[in-house]
């Protein structure tokens, strides 16, 4: 599936980055307590690829239809082109190509997990789609266990409950994404907070300059000056919109 999206990716992207990605299984040691599957970005040195972690504590609770959102959204053109087109840039001090900005990073992977539905790549395969809805659905039960937990003060079990009710995902992963949730307030909202901004500016984007609008360029802009506050990266394509205008 990853080999598939870096050739699809040369039609949504002017810059594909040189670093390849690996699929490794989730350490035994931290699976029981680890998430469904993460991403490792390159070496600085380039001495090892990215790495797409797939945690394989219980098959049973791992669909095949779901893998395709999930490879997009870890891999390609998910967390590996964000991560790997920062480290590959030219002329920024160090600190620029790493530091992190939950909102920007995981509101990139959401946005990617959009854009392939966007450009047909689930055509054809519909149980791969239900898979994009059921990963929807999930981003939307973790809007509000996040909140539930620290603005309502619910209970462990409570956020369980719920999002086994809502997303029909295994116990086991629910388990460790709530308490992932518990010791990392705001993080879960924080992926939906920066795909609302990036698909905001992109229909601007589009509005404003129709026909001149390219969403290869887009993606560069959105891409080549690192991780950014999304407040900074709204001035960077509201700056992109007014140099393509002239």
């Amino acid at each position: 599936m990853i080999d598939q999206a870096f050739e699809r990716s040369k039609q949504l992207f002017a810059t594909i980055p040189k670093a390849k990605v690996e699929v490794r299984r989730v350490p035994e040691f931290k699976q029981a307590t680890g998430p469904g599957a993460y991403y490792e970005a390159p070496a600085l040195d380039g001495t090892r690829p990215g790495i797409f972690y797939a945690n394989l504590r219980d098959m049973a609770e791992v669909p095949k239809w779901g893998m395709p959102t999930l490879a997009y959204h870890e891999g390609v053109p998910g967390h590996h082109f964000q991560l790997a087109t920062a480290q590959e840039l030219k002329g920024l001090p160090q600190f620029r190509k790493l530091i992190p900005f939950t909102a920007y990073a995981e509101g990139w992977a959401l946005y990617t997990e959009w854009l392939a539905k966007d450009a047909g790549w689930y055509d054809g395969d519909p149980m791969g789609d239900l898979g994009r809805l059921q990963g929807e659905m999930f981003r939307a039960v973790r809007l509000v266990v996040d909140t539930g937990i620290h603005a309502e003060r619910w209970t462990r079990e409570q956020a369980i409950a719920f999002m086994l009710e809502k997303t029909g995902l295994g116990e086991k992963d629910v388990t460790a994404e709530i308490e992932r949730y518990i010791v990392s307030p705001g993080q879960a909202c924080a992926y939906k907070v920066g795909m609302l901004k990036i698909r905001e500016l992109r229909a601007r984007s589009q509005e404003e300059l129709e026909e001149k609008f390219d969403q290869r360029e887009f993606h560069d802009v959105v891409l080549k000056d690192g991780a950014l506050p999304l407040e900074i990266l709204e001035r960077q394509v509201n700056a992109y919109i007014q140099r393509k205008k002239l």
